[in-house]
């Protein structure tokens, strides 16, 4: 299950990140000739001069090629230089909102933590498209579960519980690798820790190589009083840690994020 998860995960980053096809501007000689510019920068590495050289010559030519704008932005956002990132994705959008807006939203909340920013954005995709919205860029989370985070995190719990519930329970729904771990942090939040404990369960059945699973687990049962469980999960969680297995991100630190040290305090500070 987790292999087959990954792949869509994989697959639906590649299509949110797919080339266009330069043949369908042959009728508008400036835009296919941008087109081909574009193709030109993405053979040099990413945020090189002759890449962003090359990104220019395309919008010079076609000042409404947005693909152009969006990948000539994501050096700037993977630098940290986000006023320049958010000039040129701004562009991208408004020459097209189903295309971007999405991809947006994501950045919004994975290296701003922009909520407000990424409600907007989400929201602004779903009044705007018939179909499904689709996934982040990296293919970890489909947008509805974004945007569910992002009212978690601004204590907005019941509405982001809704969404979490609506789209998990949706019968073209596929759960993908962090789903109900988030929801069922969502739950202990809300004192549900029973619930909780249901959820974590279908995370582990899913996706079982993250340590913050089982530290949460134990929380869980810290709360239920049953001490000998909560000492389990938690020795379980730094067994897990210690190898290895845990979350990751390239870029920013992930939310709902437990580290080793998390996990060292709690046996620390509740050690029987």
């Amino acid at each position: 299950m987790i292999k087959y998860l990954y792949i869509l995960s994989f697959l639906a980053s590649l299509f949110l990140s797919a080339q266009p096809n330069c043949e369908i501007y042959k009728s508008n000689p400036e835009c296919y000739k941008s087109c081909q510019e574009a193709m030109t920068a993405i053979r040099y590495h990413q945020g090189s001069y002759s890449s962003q050289k090359h990104f220019d010559k395309s919008i010079a030519l076609c000042n409404n090629f947005g693909y152009s704008y969006m990948e000539k932005a994501v050096p700037y956002l993977k630098r940290g230089q986000f006023i320049e990132w958010k000039k040129l994705i701004d562009k991208a959008v408004a020459i097209n909102p189903k295309e971007y807006l999405g991809y947006r939203g994501w950045c919004r909340l994975q290296f701003l933590r922009d909520y407000e920013g990424t409600i907007k954005d989400i929201e602004s995709l779903k009044r705007i498209t018939k179909y499904d919205i689709g996934y982040c860029q990296t293919g970890d989370y489909h947008l509805n579960i974004a945007l569910a985070l992002c009212y978690k995190e601004i204590g907005q719990i019941e509405k982001a519980k809704k969404i979490f519930y609506k789209h998990l329970n949706s019968e073209i729904t596929s759960v993908d690798l962090y789903d109900y771990y988030h929801l069922g942090i969502l739950e202990y939040e809300l004192g549900n820790y029973t619930k909780a404990l249901k959820c974590f369960e279908k995370q582990i059945k899913e996706n079982d190589y993250m340590g913050e699973t089982y530290f949460f687990i134990a929380k869980a049962y810290l709360k239920l009083k049953i001490t000998e469980k909560y000492q389990l999960n938690l020795i379980k969680a730094k067994e897990y840690y210690e190898k290895g297995l845990y979350r990751t991100d390239t870029y920013t630190e992930t939310i709902d994020k437990v580290y080793l040290l998390d996990i060292l305090n709690e046996m620390k500070n509740n050690k029987q």
